[in-house]
């Protein structure tokens, strides 16, 4: 079964094809700067990379054009879209509704619709890629794989607030966690690697989004993003924690909209606002050459990973293995390193040699002395959405 995986962004699309039950990765592409002149496009399957810049303006070309690479006689990989018989989405909210992948109809749509305030910068394209490849790839099955259905095991106390009952019975406001997908995925391949006595593990995706998360026996039950994907640890952009008070003052004494707000704690803040950057290799170059902003910005980022590593080990009641996964936390070395740092009292100590070691493979490298495992993981949420696609498929 060849399902297409489809994660649509705001200006970007990625996509891969692969193959079921096999797992084999066909085809992996990006569309990357949706509505420009100069959107740049890459494909690569086996044997071939292909590299086009040209003019994308809005998501229904971009698929299109995957789709006609899909079907080339020189780097396409089928030789008709009635070969994909799926097509699994990435859909970052799906609210207190969905708590597993779900075949998309009219109801599905609309909750996804109902849900864009809560992640606008998400939602909104998921749908769009859903809209668009339903036109497309017309026998295929679209499929829905929800960030925030991992995490619909966490417990009460854990999801929800402390404002009146009534808010979260007939608004269902409440802590939703995101990135489940990868929650899922690179702690089930830490338990498949460690063996099954890993029943207490911190997973903590880095990337331009971030989140940690306690996984008891293989369930969540707790992460760090909450009703919305922009709160708990510093992000790209994203603000991660802050006193609810300075929203009131922003926009009391500095008279400041609601929707300046949203822009400045979503798309000024985070590591951009505290260094000028939002690429952590940008922000690293810059501290090692003796920018103090820089330096500053990612002791403040690893001892916010470091607050939360200390509660998660307490409400699991113990720690088995730490795992490090995404963009930031498979690469970073220092990043890894600043957030272990002095973690001795819960007996974490990584290898500074081995944390050096760039490897696409999952790896140790915590020292002898530690009695925590630290891991890294590669996380893969395509692989994880055609598994669970496939599974619902069948």
């Amino acid at each position: 079964m060849n399902i297409l995986v489809l994660n649509a962004g705001s200006s970007s699309l990625k996509y891969q094809v692969i193959e079921m039950p096999a797992q084999i990765v066909k085809c992996v592409g990006l569309v990357e700067r949706i509505g420009f002149d100069d959107a740049i496009f890459t494909h690569e399957n086996d044997t071939q990379e292909y590299l086009e810049v040209l003019p994308i303006l809005n998501h229904e070309i971009g698929l299109q054009k995957i789709a006609k690479t899909l079907l080339d006689s020189k780097i396409g990989v089928i030789n008709s879209v009635d070969e994909i018989e799926a097509v699994g989405h990435r859909v970052v909210h799906g609210g207190s509704k969905f708590s597993k992948t779900t075949i998309v109809d009219k109801e599905v749509k609309d909750s996804i619709r109902e849900l864009f305030d809560l992640a606008p910068l998400h939602n909104p394209a998921n749908l769009t890629g859903i809209e668009i490849a339903e036109t497309i790839f017309t026998s295929a099955k679209q499929i829905a794989i929800f960030d925030t259905a991992f995490h619909q095991t966490m417990p009460k106390e854990a999801y929800q607030y402390a404002i009146p009952n009534s808010y979260l019975e007939e608004h269902k406001i409440r802590s939703y966690g995101f990135h489940g997908t990868s929650h899922k995925y690179v702690s089930e391949k830490a338990v498949e690697y460690l063996g099954e006595k890993s029943k207490n593990i911190i997973t903590i995706h880095l990337g331009n989004g971030c989140s940690i998360s306690a996984i008891k026996n293989g369930k969540s039950i707790e992460n760090s993003l909450g009703f919305g994907p922009m709160n708990g640890l510093i992000m790209g952009t994203r603000s991660g924690d802050i006193d609810q008070s300075v929203i009131f003052f922003l926009m009391k004494k500095l008279n400041k909209s609601i929707e300046e707000v949203n822009n400045l704690l979503q798309k000024e803040s985070g590591m951009l606002g505290l260094t000028g950057f939002s690429d952590l290799r940008e922000i690293e170059d810059a501290a090692e050459k003796g920018d103090k902003k820089c330096s500053n910005a990612l002791h403040i980022a690893a001892y916010r990973i470091k607050k939360y590593i200390g509660a998660y080990a307490t409400i699991l009641n113990g720690l088995d293995a730490i795992i490090f996964t995404a963009g930031i936390g498979e690469n970073s070395s220092l990043m890894r390193k600043l957030t272990c740092d002095n973690l001795n009292f819960l007996e974490i100590e990584i290898d500074e040699q081995k944390n050096k070691t760039r490897s696409k493979e999952i790896r140790e490298i915590q020292s002898k002395a530690s009695k925590v495992k630290v891991l890294i993981v590669p996380t893969n949420e395509e692989i994880e959405i055609a598994k669970q696609s496939y599974n619902l498929l069948k």
